[in-house]
């Protein structure tokens, strides 16, 4: 039985749900970001006081929407150069007098696409687009932000500030991109929501695994995005890998909380619905035959989910995706992941010499799955002395208490070892 909800909860759960469509279409009529933010955040409040007292209206974002609208007005009035504004306050006394009202169904054009590039334009650094992808389109605190970064709220408050502040003095168009510009564009949204994915997929440090929070908001994001741009078959493959990882989500920690390494867990636990769907969206998109690496990765995830054991795997087929991939994402982190299916679907010494090929510029020295993958491989060739010297290196490098137990334990496994200090 679903237990009911109290009137606070009802607010905050159609606050967070309704926050980016309603931040997206008022910084699109007020054209100023921070006016925008602080006039929904007093319709908020004022939510808070009438819902609570008089229950919902029958359509909470068009009150939520036109009661911004409102404050908006009300703001530029009060403000001490009011003259110079009076044609926006003019706009908006029109719009007041031409659109919905409170309690009619919202009808107000879906702005949060143009958000979503505003809030991803290559001008800001990549921190940026994160933290601001989270603040406008997720309805995320500052203080949740924050805490995902480890930073301070007083920090990411300043960050939040400075980016609307570029925004503005940049001139960032609250637009989506037109032509050649486009797919550049869309490439940034989609490493900006797999970003805030893989932090709460496999959370950098702290004492927990997974950060399901950030990991379901960011498929939240890419389902919006996918929504808007249906055609564009890297969302889709985005969308489909996140839901394919995250299938597993519940078989990768333990019952005593540890982390369960692939070949471990219990595939009873998978998320059949989510692996369904991600299948389901990467069958539609592969055939358009605009291939690329959101849904390469997913092909290689699909392989996995529809294994019923890991000895099952078609490790073949996963190293030729990996191969492709390669092809077109050149990178030492994809070279990684190749070398570990190569010694899986061939040999492990051939792997080997792939991982320390990749490795001999000395480009990931500092990249943590390099050496914890390089220790599983020495370990299964027989070399256990140069495998716990990686595992040592992979251990220094890790943040996440969890992740750093699974490694001192395969340490101590190998043998006369001892725990790592």
């Amino acid at each position: 039985m679903q237990l009911s909800l109290t009137p606070g909860q009802i607010i905050e759960k159609t606050v967070r749900e309704e926050w980016g469509r309603i931040l997206a279409s008022l910084v699109k009529m007020l054209g100023d970001f921070q006016l925008a933010e602080d006039c929904l955040q007093d319709a908020v409040v004022s939510a808070m006081h009438h819902w609570g007292r008089n229950g919902l209206p029958n359509s909470p974002a068009a009150w939520l929407i036109t009661t911004a609208r409102r404050k908006a007005i009300d703001r530029l009035r009060r403000d001490k150069n009011a003259a110079s504004k009076q044609d926006e306050i003019s706009y908006l006394l029109d719009l007041e007098n031409q659109t919905m009202g409170e309690t009619e169904t919202d009808v107000f054009p879906d702005k949060r696409l143009e958000m979503i590039f505003t809030c991803c334009h290559p001008a800001l650094e990549e921190k940026t687009r994160v933290a601001l992808t989270l603040r406008t389109l997720g309805g995320l605190t500052t203080e949740e932000i924050a805490g995902a970064f480890l930073d301070r709220p007083e920090a990411m408050a300043q960050r939040l500030v400075r980016a609307k502040k570029k925004i503005s003095l940049a001139g960032i168009p609250y637009a989506i991109p037109d032509g050649d510009v486009l797919p550049e564009r869309i490439s940034s949204v989609l490493r900006v929501i797999y970003l805030i994915f893989n932090e709460g997929y496999s959370a950098t440090a702290g004492d927990t695994l997974m950060r399901s929070d950030l990991s379901e908001e960011a498929i939240r994001l890419a389902r919006i995005v996918y929504q808007l741009l249906p055609e564009e078959t890297e969302v889709s493959g985005l969308l489909a890998l996140m839901l394919l990882h995250d299938s597993r989500r519940f078989a990768r920690v333990g019952e005593h909380g540890q982390m369960v390494a692939l070949e471990e867990q219990d595939r009873s636990l998978w998320d059949s619905g989510k692996m369904r769907e991600g299948s389901a969206l990467l069958r539609a998109s592969l055939p358009k035959r605009r291939l690329g690496p959101y849904q390469l990765q997913a092909a290689i995830s699909a392989v996995h989910a529809e294994s019923p054991h890991w000895s099952q795997t078609d490790w073949p087929q996963i190293e030729a995706l990996y191969d492709l991939l390669y092809s077109i994402q050149p990178s030492a982190v994809v070279r990684v992941n190749q070398a570990i299916a190569v010694s899986h679907a061939r040999c492990v010494e051939v792997g080997l010499k792939m991982l320390n090929a990749a490795g001999h510029d000395g480009r990931l020295e500092r990249y943590q799955p390099f050496h914890a993958a390089k220790a599983d491989l020495l370990a299964r060739s027989g070399n256990l002395s140069e495998a716990a010297g990686c595992l040592r290196t992979a251990i220094d490098l890790t943040e996440n208490d969890l992740e750093c137990a699974f490694l001192q334990a395969k340490l101590e496994k190998l043998g006369g070892n001892g725990p790592h200090q």
